[in-house]
């Protein structure tokens, strides 16, 4: 099952765009079947893209991770340390990759995020440079966050598989923000790993551009309600453009 599993896979990568709808029942090796051979296929042909995995929720996540990490581990048993040149990452909230002691301390995910903005916001960097210049008082800015713009926005991670623990450890040690760090190394990833959502928000969606030409308010109101009506999901090619869009 898991060979025949792996062989429509395989046809499908080779289709150069084509589709698969595969299904197995639990605990017959899905995750480690599809890993194993996305992963070696990105290894035998790089101008492959990413792989992109989806999963509900941040346990999953994590288990993710570790089979990648296991899958990656015995290609370098086989194969030597080029087979271990790969960059897996998994990408979640500010609540989960955080390491600010402030925001940590937050309790929901939306506190979390409006604690973080309070310090990393543009407006709040310029009032703070505002006050800095003319001595006007003190606006505490994130820590991380400006020592990730000034030395490591365009710094590169060594390779390997990075699961959220991972992310934070390393921007700790680095006195960077892990989460921003992410974002940034999205366009160097080949395996991502995230929530459904990210991939299913509607804040991604495809936005018709607006007509030039001049209409009555009535006409207008009644495209915004059809457009509001069709909702739609886009599914955007680039996964660094995707993310960036989900604040």
């Amino acid at each position: 099952e898991q060979f025949n599993y792996m062989l429509h896979l395989k046809r499908a990568l080779d289709a150069k765009g084509g589709h698969a709808l595969l299904e197995m029942p639990t605990g017959t090796g899905k995750t480690v079947c599809l890993i194993s051979l996305i992963s070696s296929y990105q290894f035998a042909h790089p101008e492959t893209g990413k792989l992109i995995y989806c999963t509900r929720t941040v346990p999953e996540m994590i288990k993710c991770m570790a089979e990648i990490d296991k899958v990656i581990k015995y290609r370098v048993s086989c194969v030597g340390a080029e087979g271990g040149q790969i960059l897996a990452l998994s990408l979640s909230s500010r609540r989960n990759l955080c390491i600010h002691p402030k925001v940590v301390d937050e309790g929901d995910r939306e506190a979390a995020d409006t604690k973080c903005r309070s310090m990393t916001a543009s407006w709040v960097r310029n009032q703070a440079a505002a006050s800095a210049n003319t001595n006007s008082g003190h606006i505490e800015l994130c820590s991380f966050f400006e020592q990730y713009e000034s030395t490591g926005s365009d710094a590169e991670i060594p390779r390997g598989v990075y699961n959220l623990e991972d992310l934070k450890d390393f921007g700790a040690s680095k006195g960077w923000c892990p989460y921003f760090l992410a974002r940034h190394l999205v366009n160097h990833a080949n395996i991502l790993v995230y929530n459904y959502q990210y991939m299913l928000d509607p804040k991604v969606r495809t936005y018709e551009p607006k007509s030039s030409s001049s209409s009555s308010s009535s006409s207008s109101s009644n495209v915004k309600r059809k457009k509001k009506r069709r909702r739609r999901i886009a599914w955007s090619k680039s996964p660094s453009r995707l993310y960036t869009q989900l604040e």
